[in-house]
């Protein structure tokens, strides 16, 4: 979201002029002068918003965004989000067609009545790179002496500020005294360059070729992949021994090759892809149709096939596996409204969102999504700092299956390929609720130009049960509901998509949920049934969830990167033991609940699996609560599902893929900030041979007491293929929560329940 948000003044008169020639509009009179008219429902919806006709209530609802008027036929009086409105010119009815002004939209939208949105005047620190600054950061490195014509670009973001400055402009308003500089990785065919753009002075601050690494998997590589496989007679021959001519019907995905030590014979340095698969049988869906055992090896510079790796060759299961209902009888549901008729109870100031006592901000990262920071919540008048920066750090889905397409499959979705590159656009009244607002975000692709996601994300309120509740024998009941701010964005990753939730409550408590939904990942086998003589060695590795098809056995490790800033920065990791001890001051019992409390020291002693019977708070040991407790935050990486706890991975100590990751085996790591120190699996986890992430970044084991640290939270699941899932998959849930402990003096939430 790299552009402030604010409304736009639309001119409808060509629009009207041909729907004129067309002899659907038609003309009425405002204030003595000619309004062209047009038709209601088509042009609104075409303008993106809903429209219903209320037959009872004989008038129109029209929503969108944060807007929701009512408007009857010959009345020069609207109510948007329940106030009045004059219009220049009714809404009339012509034969059954209701027409509107083509100045209805304006009139309307732009009326001030709906405060959802409002215009920056003071621009967030924060921002990501608008569309221009993105073209001026390319254009500072095509007048340097470093340009070559061949560059491509794997991120273009903003350098951030230093945070202490970041912070003193959210509380004063004092301007960063940094001015606005990008960063930006360059690809020169297969090597990597870290350059700096000063923004204001339009010169490049530094050019920093760098080694042994490699860049991320751009798009343009997947139509190089495609072209290449299309174009190879040995992966054509390959093709042929299993009945298949037509190449073009074979669909490919290109695929990171992963680290092991040269036993997969590949020359470190190449910049390579493995590609798998799948045949398009004309069902709309060729993951059902694995072309199994047949893996080619592509190098992307020479545009190649440069090894193919061909198996004991496996039937293409042909049975059309349609995942979009087609051949089905459409349900019958009746409809579910959610309304908002006054309008939102948030504000969305340019990247900036008020919410009830919450105050943050948001950007999206082309590497990790939502980036949410600078959030601070109002307890009582005093605006109290909470996080500077959250977001996604990194995730893996790494397979089981030893065999050769499956092997190497241990998929970094962030820093292999960047889920914010391959947002999914949000549908609505689907995808998010039907009282959704919608976030557009530019980024930069790979060749450095700015591109527009629309509906890169949704924000919404809904309702998420009683906040408390206590009926008192002979007094009046108390309730009150608890009500949830939400922030969505979704990612499509070849054949998954993923959804991830910034749930913030009234009460003070962070939620962060990913679900995993889309297309599982599936090996052709021979086996139809369980009952065949096949099927347990076809079963070895996963599930048979059709005739010929089994799931692979996998995990879905998603890592969520928390600078924590609980009342400050000076913050230490506690954890606190429920324990059974000996009653020793009579009576009865024989045992007591006790509490043992501990702080934890260094980071390599804050890296721990998760153990829900410790309670593991970030501490800020030098503020305190009304009682005398240190304000803090509980960490709560769990699962849900399939595993209510979040599991580590599930491979033997020995694989390579423990020698370059670690953030995947433990839940909770805290380190020393360091604003370098930003993905778990390390900048550039590519081929990587060593951990160049959380590893490294505790290798040193500073002190973590009373100092500014970064949480980083483990959470997953092991995923067990069923039947349900497939051909396509109901969304699949984990779970990270922050909650305040000791953080208010009392229930924070005391005011809903106050009279109004």
């Amino acid at each position: 979201m790299s552009h402030t948000l604010k409304r736009r003044q639309f001119n409808l008169a060509p629009l009207a002029l041909a729907l004129t020639l067309a002899g659907l509009a038609s003309t009425a009179h405002a204030h003595g002068g000619a309004a062209q008219m047009v038709p209601l429902k088509s042009t609104l919806e075409n303008f993106g918003a809903t429209v219903k006709w209320d037959d009872y209530a004989n008038l129109f609802v029209i929503s969108k965004d944060g807007a929701y008027i009512k408007v009857k036929p010959n009345s020069k009086v609207a109510m948007l989000n329940g106030k009045r409105l004059e219009l220049s010119v009714p809404v009339v009815f012509k034969k059954d067609t209701a027409l509107m002004s083509n100045n209805f939209i304006n009139e309307v939208f732009q009326s001030g009545l709906d405060k959802t949105f409002s215009v920056e005047t003071r621009p967030h620190p924060l921002n990501a790179l608008s569309a221009d600054e993105i073209k001026l950061a390319v254009e500072v490195i095509k007048a340097s002496q470093h340009y070559k014509k061949d560059f491509r670009y794997t991120a273009i973001s903003l350098r951030g500020p230093k945070k202490s400055e970041v912070w003193d402009f959210i509380y004063t308003g004092k301007p960063v005294s940094q001015s606005r500089e990008a960063d930006v990785t360059v690809l020169d065919g297969r090597h990597v360059v870290e350059a700096v753009v000063d923004l204001g002075s339009k010169k490049l601050l530094s050019w920093e070729p760098t080694s042994n690494v490699h860049g991320m998997v751009l798009l343009d590589d997947f139509a190089t992949v495609q072209s290449v496989i299309e174009g190879s007679t040995e992966y054509a021959q390959a093709l042929a021994k299993r009945g298949i001519k037509d190449v073009k019907k074979v669909v490919t995905t290109p695929l990171t090759v992963g680290y092991f030590d040269g036993k997969d014979g590949l020359v470190q340095d190449q910049r390579l892809l493995k590609v798998v698969s799948y045949l398009d049988v004309g069902d709309g869906n060729y993951w059902a149709h694995p072309i199994e055992n047949l893996v080619a090896v592509v190098d992307l510079e020479t545009k190649s096939v440069i090894k193919i790796e061909d198996g004991v060759i496996v039937p293409v299961p042909m049975k059309p596996t349609p995942y979009d209902g087609r051949g089905r009888k459409a349900a019958t549901v009746k409809p579910l409204e959610i309304i908002e008729p006054e309008g939102k109870n948030y504000t969305i100031t340019g990247n900036s969102i008020h919410w009830q006592n919450w105050d943050l901000h948001l950007a999206l990262d082309s590497r990790v999504g939502p980036v949410i920071s600078t959030v601070t919540y109002n307890d009582q008048g005093k605006k109290r700092k909470v996080m500077y920066e959250g977001n996604l750090g990194g995730m893996i889905v790494p397979y089981g299956d030893p065999d050769v397409g499956w092997y190497f499959k241990a998929y970094l979705d962030s820093g292999d390929y960047g889920m914010g590159t391959l947002t999914s656009q949000i549908q609505p009244g689907k995808d998010a609720p039907q009282n959704a607002v919608f976030v557009d975000a530019t980024i930069a692709d790979y060749a450095g130009s700015p591109i527009n996601i629309p509906r890169a994300m949704a924000i919404f309120e809904r309702y998420a049960g009683p906040e408390y509740k206590h009926q008192e024998m002979g007094q009046p009941n108390l309730s009150t509901e608890r009500r949830e701010l939400v922030i969505r964005w979704i990612s499509t990753v070849g054949n998954y998509d993923y959804i991830f939730d910034w749930v913030f409550q009234e009460n003070g408590v962070i939620g962060i949920d990913a679900g995993a939904t889309g297309i599982e990942a599936v090996k052709g086998v021979k086996s139809t049934t369980i009952h065949d003589a096949t099927a347990k060695e076809d079963t070895r590795y996963g599930t048979l969830i059709d005739h010929n098809i089994v799931g692979t056995t996998h995990q879905h490790i998603y890592n969520f990167r928390l600078d924590m800033d609980v009342d400050g920065e000076n913050n230490s990791l506690v954890e606190l033991d429920p324990v059974v001890a000996k009653n020793d001051r009579g009576g009865p019992r024989s045992s007591t609940m006790q509490i043992d409390q501990k702080v934890v020291s260094t980071e390599q002693q804050a890296a721990q699996k998760f153990d829900p019977a410790t309670i593991r708070l970030i501490s800020n040991t030098s503020k305190e609560n009304k009682m005398g407790y240190p304000v803090s935050y509980q960490l709560i990486p769990y699962a849900g599902g399939t595993h209510p706890v979040a599991k580590g991975a599930n491979f033997g100590s020995d694989e390579w893929l423990y020698h370059r990751l670690s953030f995947m085996d433990k839940q909770i790591w805290v380190t020393r900030y360091d604003p370098l120190e930003r993905y778990p699996e390390g900048k550039y986890p590519n081929r990587s041979a060593t951990d160049t992430g959380l590893g490294l970044f505790t290798a040193n084991n500073q002190s973590i007491e009373s100092s500014d640290n970064v949480v980083w939270l483990t959470t997953g699941t092991t995923h067990v293929a069923r039947a349900e899932e497939w051909p396509i998959m109901p969304t699949e849930w984990v779970h990270v929560l922050l909650k305040p402990w000791n953080f208010f003096d009392e229930t924070p939430t005391l005011n809903l329940n106050s009279p109004k």
